[in-house]
């Protein structure tokens, strides 16, 4: 078992400062084993501190102008690139993240910043003229200002990716920042706040305070100094930063339960490794990760030994080398969770096709075929590289068990007919649909979030920078 043990003492950066405190959150090595790093803990005072440095820094970042913050944007995507086998191997370590899906999660927020510098150059206000009665001659032009301060809380499956789509439309759009890492995975946040604070930012206009959500986190999300809660994470955690929070805009994108629903008609060689990949892509720990295939029963034998096929190719093994493409999961407790769900199934008569074991944080790839309909696999967000298979009857089947879910942000279907694969589309209760192909967020260029439990309005860099805008009429 190998020990690479980093210590970041004083990653704890508020109102332009770099700081330190007696304690520690310890971040393990979730690639080789033992301590990979430590990094400072924040606690209420902490907290505090970085809402008075970002209160004070609305009014001198309202003043900036929209060719500064996209030069901040573009100095910060290139201090990322600068860094980029060093975040690569970070987030292996602290995430448990194959290298190559490492290395393309700092490409893609590098990437981030640089469509928020292009995205805030484009915006526009407008100007109107009175149409009403009594109104007639008025003038008004609508303009865009900052919103004020935004709190940024991340989550541990993409720890670089994810903050990059909270914190690069938050500085665009010319607001303070606060950035309040998952602690599980808090390193390649700090090392995103170094390149940030290279950048010539008004003081207090970013702080970042990584920190034990029940030490901090009511403190954060409770003070009426932040106007914007941006939010990545399980649907229970944002339900209850929401009853902590004040008068504040919620932008949070939530817990997901995506279902793939495989008509009678649809191109299996699509499906399987759409399917696959949408299931097993970081151990299934992402919500937009397809959680359950409802296939209809004319083809649901063909579709899982195409996707029993289609695992074989999926490999595990040394998460530095190029070629692996499964890890373990973040958590023993992670895999306890996955660990019953498949039991659940199981019991209630679902065939086991493959894996179904676990080694500590590691769980095998599983398929499960004939899941019945009332296994909480169905019905509950997994986390874990398990590909679910139930038959259904039709399409109409297919709707009505997707939508019993109290979760609502990704779908896909597929089918060959483009009128039906319209109408699922239209009827499925979630956020996104993708047709033929599993479900994505991509950059960010196509607004997504979630509906019921999964979320709060849309992210994407131009649909995050007008969340974290205001509009103003001034009427002349």
């Amino acid at each position: 078992m190998a020990t690479h043990s980093v210590r970041y003492d004083q990653h704890l950066y508020v109102d332009g400062d770099w700081e330190t405190t007696p304690e520690r959150i310890e971040v393990p090595d979730r690639a080789e084993g033992g301590q990979f790093a430590q990094v400072a803990a924040a606690d209420e005072d902490d907290a505090k501190a970085a809402l008075r440095a970002a209160d004070r820094a609305k009014e001198p970042m309202r003043e900036t102008t929209i060719p500064e913050r996209a030069a901040w944007c573009e100095a910060i995507a290139a201090g990322l690139r600068e860094r980029n086998e060093e975040l690569a191997k970070i987030i292996v370590r602290e995430a448990g993240k194959p290298i190559a899906q490492s290395r393309g999660e700092v490409a893609s927020a590098a990437e981030r910043f640089d469509r928020a510098a292009e995205e805030i150059r484009h915006l526009n206000g407008e100007f109107r003229e009175g149409t009403t009665e009594g109104h007639e001659g008025w003038r008004a032009i609508v303009r865009h200002e900052p919103v004020g301060t935004v709190l940024c809380i991340t989550p541990y499956n993409y720890p670089l990716g994810t903050t990059a789509l909270q914190v690069a439309p938050a500085l665009a759009a010319g607001n303070s920042v606060v950035l309040t890492p998952s602690s599980k995975t808090p390193i390649s946040s700090a090392m995103l706040a170094e390149v940030i604070s290279d950048v010539d930012l008004p003081p207090g206009a970013f702080n970042f305070v990584p920190g034990r959500g029940s030490d901090i986190g009511d403190t954060l999300a409770g003070d009426d100094r932040v106007n914007t809660i941006a939010m990545t994470g399980s649907s229970g955690a944002g339900e209850h930063v929401a009853s902590v929070s004040g008068m504040v805009t919620l932008h949070m994108e939530l817990g997901g339960n995506a279902p793939a629903v495989v008509c009678e008609d649809a191109d299996l060689d699509k499906v399987a490794p759409a399917c696959a990949k949408g299931s097993l892509k970081y151990a299934g720990q992402r919500c937009s990760a397809v959680s359950r295939v409802l296939a209809d029963e004319s083809v649901h034998d063909e579709v899982v030994e195409r996707l029993d096929g289609e695992m074989e190719t999926w490999t595990d093994g040394d998460l530095f080398d190029e070629g692996t493409d499964l890890g373990p999961l973040i958590s023993e407790d992670q895999a306890d969770w996955v660990d019953e769900l498949v039991t659940d199934a199981l019991d209630r008569g679902a065939r086991l096709v493959r894996g179904g074991e676990r080694d500590g944080r590691y769980y095998a790839p599983t398929l499960l075929a004939d899941v019945p309909h009332e296994a909480r696999l169905v019905h509950e967000e997994q986390f874990g590289p398990v590909v679910s298979v139930t038959p259904v009857s039709d399409a109409e089947e297919a709707l009505t068990l997707a939508n019993a879910s109290d979760l609502g942000l990704d779908a896909c279907v597929f089918t060959e007919d483009y009128d039906r694969a319209l109408s699922v589309a239209d009827r499925l209760q979630a956020g996104s649909v993708r047709i033929n192909g599993a479900p994505s967020h991509g950059l960010g260029d196509i607004p997504f979030g979630g509906i019921k439990k999964s979320g709060i309005g849309r992210e994407g860099i131009d649909a995050s920078i007008h969340a974290m805008l205001r509009e103003k009429s001034v009427i002349l």
